[in-house]
């Protein structure tokens, strides 16, 4: 069974747009998504979105990465799917990655040159 077992399903989509209010208004209005800014680096703006079902995500604008949606594969081992994706000869651009307090991510292309990600969670703590 391959390391990144689990069912792989998308459990995180990504939003680069190059103008974020008219995005959150456009999806807000089109779908009724929940969107909520949330604190993010130095020049940067986060929102994440809610839809009534189905994976949520987050939205930002950033200059110099791809404009688009970037979808995120759940993976029990970052360390060891990333290994894996390059050995099958995916182009790994963000190396395996903590975000503090949620989890890892990988940014790479596929083999046919398709961007994804993949996301370990952090485990969770039980009291």
């Amino acid at each position: 069974m391959p390391p990144t077992s689990k069912g792989n399903g998308f459990v995180h989509l990504e939003l680069n747009s190059p103008d974020l209010e008219k995005a959150k208004t456009f999806y807000n209005t089109m779908f009724g998504w929940e969107i909520t800014d949330m604190p993010a680096g130095p020049g940067m703006v986060y929102a994440t979105f809610k839809p009534a079902d189905g994976p949520g995500g987050g939205m930002f604008s950033i200059n110099d990465a791809p404009t688009g949606w970037l979808p995120y594969i759940g993976v029990e081992d970052i360390d060891a799917a990333t290994a894996q994706a390059r050995e099958l000869g995916a182009m790994v651009f963000v190396d395996a990655q903590e975000i503090p307090g949620v989890g890892w991510m990988t940014v790479l292309n596929d083999p046919t040159g398709c961007r994804i990600a993949f996301f370990e969670p952090a485990p969770t703590s039980v009291s």
